[in-house]
């Protein structure tokens, strides 16, 4: 017994568009990470600065990636979404 597809999918007009934007955010997210990354290699010290309260560069950066990563994975379904519903509405 075979396993069919639950819905028929048909051509996706909005990939181009999805993947720009996708390429677009990975680049931000990269330079930011880089960053973090030359600091702590150039600068460990400065990883270990207390910025906010008693947290220190170091856990306020790390956790600040991980928000943001978040934060973009939401913005990027967003506007994927608006995509394919403007693109792929007469298809």
């Amino acid at each position: 017994m075979l396993h069919e597809p639950a819905v028929e999918l048909g051509k996706d007009h909005s990939i181009p568009q999805k993947t720009k934007l996708g390429v677009i955010m990975f680049l931000v997210y990269l330079i930011i990470y880089a960053g973090f990354v030359f600091i702590g290699t150039i600068f460990p010290k400065a990883l270990g600065a207390k910025v906010i309260g008693a947290q220190n560069l170091a856990f306020i950066y790390g956790m600040g990636l991980i928000l943001l990563a978040a934060v973009m994975g939401l913005i990027y379904n967003f506007f994927c979404t608006r995509f394919e519903n403007k693109l792929n509405k007469g298809a």
